[in-house]
């Protein structure tokens, strides 16, 4: 084992990550593991849930996080997906709704905890493989660091003005957050505040991972048409764990 945090509810509950791609949960009472399951690849950090302390994230090598229920891990509850390269670090916010993960691709990306796909995907021409990623505690900003030695501030809301705001822009700020979740499901809007520039690298990496996972899913179904009913059952893709 590897790396180990302790639950922030439970004092003597401790999740592992192990050089042989395993998740395992301790007692610390005890000497040997609770449960353990083992992924496809190696796993690089984890992050409990401040508010929901039976929920952690995984940050993988094979791209993706994955968040499990500790109550049950036979499989995850969710498969984060948008990384092009392997996922190093992630930190839940205080809420507990959200978490930030930093990996090679030179990018860092905001997750909601639930949700399949990021937000909000930050990066920089200078920044280099992101090594380290923290929420702050007051839920305002998020630090990185990467390899060429430095360490960022970003917000964790984009487009949130820092500093004194009067009554007025208040007011403004909040009739423009109410109109866009109003029509948040109109096809413009939706596409206006999912749309996000990423480096030309990124880009191309993600459209390239994209073509492959339809490819073999095409492949899949076309052995399930031409197979015995029932002899290839269609499993989601998060099913990637097996215990042990």
């Amino acid at each position: 084992e590897y790396m180990g945090k302790f639950n922030p509810s439970e004092v003597h509950l401790l999740a592992s990550l192990g050089s042989d791609r395993s998740v395992a949960l301790y007692d610390a009472r005890g000497k040997v593991p609770l449960r353990k399951l083992i992924l496809k690849m190696k796993s690089n950090a984890l992050s409990w849930n401040p508010m929901e302390p039976f929920v952690f994230v995984v940050a993988n090598e094979d791209y993706n996080l994955y968040s499990f229920d500790c109550r049950r891990l036979d499989s995850p509850v969710q498969l984060h997906k948008d990384h092009v390269s392997a996922v190093i670090d992630v930190d839940f916010a205080p809420t507990g709704r959200e978490f930030v993960s930093g990996g090679y691709d030179k990018t860092v990306r905001i997750f909601g905890w639930d949700q399949r796909f990021s937000r909000e995907v930050y990066h920089t021409k200078r920044m280099q493989l992101v090594s380290a990623v923290r929420w702050s505690g007051d839920n305002k900003f998020i630090y990185s660091a990467s390899d060429e030695m430095n360490i960022r501030i970003w917000k964790a809301e984009r487009s949130e003005k820092l500093g004194a705001t009067s009554y007025r822009e208040q007011r403004a700020l909040r009739y423009s957050a109410a109109l866009r979740e109003r029509f948040r499901h109109h096809p413009e809007i939706r596409r206006i505040a999912r749309h996000r520039h990423v480096p030309k690298s990124v880009y191309w990496a993600g459209r390239e991972l994209r073509d492959i996972g339809a490819a073999q899913r095409r492949k899949e179904d076309r052995r399930r048409k031409h197979s015995r009913p029932g002899s290839r059952p269609s499993k989601p893709e998060r099913e990637g764990t097996w215990r042990e």
